[in-house]
């Protein structure tokens, strides 16, 4: 228990302290100057405060205005200890924060037992203040681990819906941080970045409900077949929509509306510029750039710089111009993310803390042998 004590009368601030430090226990701090008191205060917490009303320099009620100022003593118990007792400087003091009032003029005892009192209310404040900072702690870490699961899940179930159309988990975790690179680029805050980097990877849930025969198969789609790859968006949205969360209804957004194009050209609504949703106009350049630069079994990788030219010749068509735009701000960090493809380069290169895939395994699937190599019509591109 610390405290502060300030008065112009170093007798007053003597026996002030013989009583807190002999009778009460507890460390006493005294100053005869109200600024340096003050400047002591913000350097150092103190349990209860003494202050004067008549001093030098700044009254007692200026004091305890600045320390109610001061965030750790919103809730401090601040006492004015003094002899006017007019029912203006009572009421000034209280309306500045103070939490009581005490005449300098009272006897030894009843002075002894109103500290007595104020220590215990400055242990009790202190006591709630250390819980409520315990308990925040405890809700901080609480909503990390719920953050940190809610992530997994998302991209495990990603991952579930890659499976059927991919190679590797790579694919889950390079769209998703495509994404967030461009989120990041074009001026969003932290907290929607994080949301379009998680809700990314669902962008192709809508795929469950296509059979393996078209979703798999190694030659050209023909009309019939490719009409039914496309109906994965509106799937997909159906799949999604309708959740109270918030990452979930982004996420439908970008299921819904990925493969809409800046010129209205796209599915499965036609939408044209600004009316697709930002973080569906941010997916459509990753995935598209994921799949140019992936080798599949019906087709070989894309080099980085070939298919930075395609998605760069499609800006104003295809994409939004801004987001193509910020693709291209941040093209190292694109290369770096294109590079990192191996989940062992994933995981020496964590940029946060923990992640996700770091805890997903690539789930490399069979081809079966002999398979056609002819070029699939890929619906991405």
């Amino acid at each position: 228990m610390d405290v502060l004590v300030i008065d112009d009368s170093q007798a007053v601030l003597n026996q002030i302290q013989r009583l807190l430090e002999h009778d009460l226990q507890v460390v006493t701090s005294i100053f005869l100057n109200p600024l340096l008191a003050l400047e002591e205060a913000r350097m150092r917490a103190f349990d209860l405060v003494l202050v004067d009303f008549t001093m030098p320099e700044m009254d007692g009620v200026s004091v305890i205005r600045q320390l109610r100022a001061i965030t750790h003593y919103s809730q401090v118990p601040i006492v004015m200890f003094t002899s006017e007792v007019s029912d203006a400087v009572r009421i000034g003091a209280l309306d500045a924060g103070a939490t009581d009032f005490l005449d300098k003029r009272m006897g030894r005892v009843e002075l002894k037992v109103r500290l007595r009192n104020l220590v215990r209310l400055a242990t009790a404040v202190r006591r709630l203040d250390d819980q409520a900072s315990w308990l925040a702690g405890e809700i901080e870490k609480a909503v990390r681990t719920l953050r940190e699961r809610e992530a997994e899940i998302i991209f495990r179930l990603s991952l579930a819906v890659e499976y059927r159309d991919n190679d590797t988990g790579d694919h889950t975790w390079r769209v998703a941080r495509y994404s967030q690179i461009m989120a990041e680029a074009l001026g969003l805050d932290a907290d929607l970045c994080r949301r379009v980097y998680l809700a990314a990877p669902l962008n192709d849930v809508g795929k469950v409900a296509i059979p393996d025969g078209v979703l798999l198969k190694p030659g050209r789609l023909d009309e019939e077949e490719f009409a039914l790859i496309r109906t994965h968006a509106a799937i997909g949205k159906r799949i999604l929509g309708g959740s109270n969360c918030e990452l979930i209804g982004l996420a439908a957004e970008i299921a819904e509306s990925h493969h809409e194009r800046w010129d209205g050209r796209g599915y499965p609504q036609g939408l044209s510029g600004e009316a697709i949703p930002l973080a569906a106009r941010i997916v459509a350049v990753a995935d598209v750039f994921d799949a140019l630069t992936s080798q599949r079994p019906y087709k070989a990788a894309m080099p980085l710089d070939e298919a930075r030219a395609c998605i760069e010749a499609e800006s104003g068509r295809h994409f939004d111009p801004a987001c193509v735009a910020a693709f291209l701000s941040r093209w190292d960090d694109i290369v770096t993310v294109g590079a990192a493809a191996t989940a062992s380069a994933r995981l020496r290169d964590l940029p946060f803390r923990i992640e996700p895939w770091a805890r997903v395994p690539s789930l490399p699937r069979e081809v079966p042998a002999g398979a056609a190599s002819t070029p699939h019509q890929d619906e991405a591109a």
